[in-house]
């Protein structure tokens, strides 16, 4: 049994995006069982303790029984201290997987720092997109919120995701008639991944396009394992791929949202599964 860490850089503020908003996603994960029919991941979900001081879990995970951290940065800027950038890229070099994901404009980006991974996540203020003509909103009728915000569509409802380049280990699903991972949650405002130029190791495997612009933005950048033992990462364009709310509107979002949800989630089955079989994929790749 793989021991998996859910973790947000935010503390457990009730009104935001806290990891209780991340329960469907830890009950699916808790049940995926093994070759043998055995429990596969033991997971444990929490926030990080108070801002501004080092994480005692964050910053000695390279000493931890972890074996892969799921990170939802949902912070302002302030989420990770150096200690804990230096523990999470410590882990990761020690063979830990990685899978972590942000939001829109600058929501997050205290992952800069994180060797590697932190390079494949654009932000309005740090990493910008190396495309210039990227610098520019996606979606204008989200008027408090600037670039990168690709629209993918409403909360509660789904887009369609497509395989780029060669199809990669975690976008295969023999259950669709693609052969591929076809559905995704959509999201009004998505950030803006790439692979890092100077990085053979990472590479786009997913992409969508945007339904207010029609521009073609990267949902997912995966790092192989390094020959020095550095461990897998994927790179996630927004946390809400895997929010409850995003699975399920009627689970509820903070105050602070203010766009309709939409409700194709509840109403296409499909997507709630081609999701999940994601979520599968992306457990067992990381430490495979």
């Amino acid at each position: 049994m793989l021991n998996l860490l859910l973790q947000t850089t935010i503390e457990g503020d009730p009104d935001d995006w806290n990891i209780d908003r991340f329960s469907r996603l830890r009950s699916f994960l808790s049940g995926l069982q093994d070759n043998d029919g055995q429990a596969a991941f033991r997971v444990v979900a929490r926030n990080r303790t108070r801002r501004g001081v080092p994480d005692p879990v964050l910053s000695n995970l390279h000493d931890s029984e972890v074996d892969q951290l799921w990170l939802f940065a949902v912070d302002v800027g302030d989420g990770l201290t150096t200690e804990d950038c230096m523990g999470i890229s410590r882990f990761r070099r020690r063979g830990g997987g990685l899978m972590v994901t942000r939001d829109h404009m600058d929501l997050g980006c205290s992952i800069c720092d994180l060797d590697g991974v932190g390079a494949a996540h654009h932000f309005h203020s740090s990493n910008l997109e190396p495309d210039k003509a990227r610098h520019r909103p996606d979606n204008p009728s989200a008027a408090s919120i600037s670039w990168p915000n690709y629209h993918s569509g409403a909360n509660g409802d789904f887009q369609r995701v497509q395989s780029v380049g060669s199809i990669h280990p975690v976008m295969r699903d023999r259950h669709s008639p693609t052969g591929v991972i076809q559905y995704l949650p959509a999201h009004p405002h998505e950030g803006a991944v790439s692979a890092p130029s100077d990085d053979a190791s990472a590479r786009v495997v997913m992409d969508a396009a945007s339904t207010a612009s029609g521009r073609r933005f990267n949902i997912a950048v995966a790092f192989e394992r390094t020959g020095g033992g550095g461990g897998r990462a994927i790179a996630q364009s927004t946390f809400h791929h895997f929010a409850d709310y995003n699975w399920d509107p009627s689970a509820g979002c903070p105050s602070f949202v203010s766009e309709p949800p939409g409700d194709a989630m509840s109403r296409f089955p499909e997507a709630l599964r081609s999701t999940q079989q994601y979520v599968r994929n992306l457990a067992f790749w990381l430490n495979a």
